[in-house]
């Protein structure tokens, strides 16, 4: 359907793309990966033409198919309500809807009467709204909208009322309605929990057009993707396989390709030797100039470029009590709002506990009051003997001074550490060298996010409060992120969207519903089989 053929494209004096071929076939479910920066988005713009290739050709074979494409970014939104938003982003039979709308009100007006024209018009647009389901439109953006978390009450208000990540909901639902003939996606599952994700990959399964979509959610990834196509130092790689195969098939090509340049680098270390020792000798030289000849046209095979990734050690702290925290009664009210009461739990030293529950049911306003950033209205939270803890925030990245290099913003948050220290924390999350000197206020989502968990994590505790550090991480950074939770001599308390992440990690889990607080004595995959709200989802 889109074909690239010989596609480069250079930005910045560096190469996005070097002579890219793919192509994207109907019904295809493609993953499209590779670390930050390494151009997939601006794939995306040239996919939909924002975007021209510096060389090569990006072709589709059919001039009508329509393409539907989700940013990282929603631009701008107002005016109207969430479900007028919604059903205006069905392209086409929107458009019909309102036309035929405006038809029947003429055939009602005496003083504008319809024509026969427009009659004709009428019936011919008819036949199209019948075969596009026009009719069941907003019934169809309601039951979206609801899969996407938004109560029926709320479809009604106006989109300014939300937040940016309330209106990338929006655009979702918006482009699921649309049901394009290929759809590309740019982060789907950013600031949407649990249960949204699950509708969304349920939805994205049984969709039958054309998918390309990058994402940090590896479950999410391996479920809805077939194929899977690496975005790296400017080449565009193809996997036949979901993202679990992707992984095991690279490493394989990557000993192989390893192999293959040791093997070559022997062979003309051999020639050149023998080039060396016979050159000045006469009686040799018909041989010298044929092994030379030979050299020249042998195609170099290059030894695969690791990719950077970060390395978390943490420092040396004292172990803190048997009891981290005690909740007894625990509630947050504002007003006459009741987020959550009655909590009451002990977090135990050594414990990896996932907090879950819906957005909007209080965990980050739970994870406040624990971290002492915020005061209950009811009850207590006491801290353990001995607690030294470090708080990230899924808004800790707008506490960032965007004047500041990155340097200074660590500087200041680790005025303990001499720079010889910041510089092996910074570098341990991807900034060395020249990189410490970038201002905050140019760094992308996932560098800011490096950034905070740098400053966090250089210090010493042993008990950590989490909340949403996996946003804006690729997947090799979560999963190096993942394993220095797993070796942590501490105490970890987290909320994150990410199924495999929590799989791996919690050892107990804590869900908020409803305003009350359950606990589960087992890990991720137990809580899954055992909550009642989440049974009907089917997600094991």
């Amino acid at each position: 359907m889109i074909k690239l053929t010989d596609v480069s494209f250079f930005f910045g004096g560096r190469d996005i793309l070097r002579h890219a071929e793919l192509l994207i076939r109907d019904n295809d479910r493609i993953g499209l990966v590779g670390p930050n920066g390494a151009g997939k988005s601006t794939l995306f713009k040239l996919l939909v033409k924002e975007q021209t290739p510096t060389s090569g050709s990006i072709t589709t074979d059919r001039k009508d198919a329509v393409i539907g494409y989700l940013r990282q970014d929603t631009g701008e939104m107002k005016g109207g309500s969430v479900l007028e938003e919604t059903v205006a982003g069905a392209g086409r039979v929107s458009e019909i809807g309102r036309r035929l709308a405006e038809l029947e009100e003429k055939m009602g007006s005496i003083e504008d009467p319809i024509t026969d024209a427009e009659m004709d018009e009428y019936g011919y647009l008819q036949n199209e709204f019948l075969a596009h389901d026009g009719y069941n439109l907003e019934s169809n953006a309601r039951a979206i909208l609801t899969g996407l978390g938004f109560p029926l009450e709320r479809q009604e208000e106006s989109v300014e009322n939300f937040s940016g990540g309330w209106k990338m909901r929006i655009a979702i639902a918006r482009l699921l309605l649309l049901k394009p003939d290929i759809l590309l996606m740019d982060e789907p599952t950013n600031h949407l929990d649990l249960e949204s994700i699950l509708f969304l990959e349920r939805w994205l399964s049984s969709f039958e057009g054309a998918l390309v979509m990058t994402c940090h959610d590896r479950e999410f990834m391996t479920r809805v993707c077939r194929t899977t196509v690496e975005l790296s130092h400017g080449n565009l790689t193809l996997y036949s396989g979901d993202y679990d195969f992707y992984l095991r098939e690279r490493e394989i090509r990557r000993r192989e390709q390893i192999a293959t340049y040791e093997r070559q680098q022997a062979m003309l270390a051999k020639e050149e030797e023998f080039i060396a020792r016979f050159q000045a000798r006469a009686s040799h030289a018909n041989l010298v100039q044929s092994r030379i000849k030979n050299i020249e046209k042998i195609e170099r095979v290059e030894r695969p470029l690791e990719e950077k990734a970060m390395s978390i050690e943490f420092r040396p702290c004292p172990r803190s009590g048997d009891q981290v925290a005690v909740l007894e009664n625990l509630g947050v009210s504002y007003g006459n709002y009741n987020v959550f009461s009655g909590a009451t739990v002990t977090l135990r030293r050594l414990e990896k506990v996932a907090l879950t529950g819906i957005n909007g049911a209080g965990k980050s306003t739970l994870l406040k009051v624990i971290a002492g950033s915020l005061s209950q209205t009811e009850g207590s939270c006491t801290v353990g003997s001995g607690v030294r803890s470090g708080y990230f925030s899924q808004y800790s990245s707008d506490l960032l001074n965007p004047s500041n290099t990155i340097f200074e913003e660590a500087q200041e948050r680790l005025p303990e550490l001499d720079r010889g220290e910041l510089m092996s924390a910074l570098g341990a999350f991807l900034f060395s060298g020249d990189d410490v000197d970038k201002k905050i206020s140019v760094l992308s989502g996932g560098e800011k996010s490096r950034v905070v968990l740098a400053c966090i994590l250089s210090r010493p505790v042993n008990f950590l409060v989490l909340d949403e550090p996996t946003n804006h991480l690729d997947i090799v950074s979560r999963e190096v992120l993942l394993d220095a939770l797993k070796r942590f001599d501490g105490t970890v308390l987290i909320v994150s969207h990410d199924r495999f992440f929590l799989r791996s990690l919690a050892t107990r889990v804590w869900e908020l519903d409803r305003g009350r607080l359950s606990v589960y004595e087992g890990d991720y995959s137990y809580y899954l089989e055992k909550s009642p709200h989440l049974k009907e989802l089917h997600l094991m």
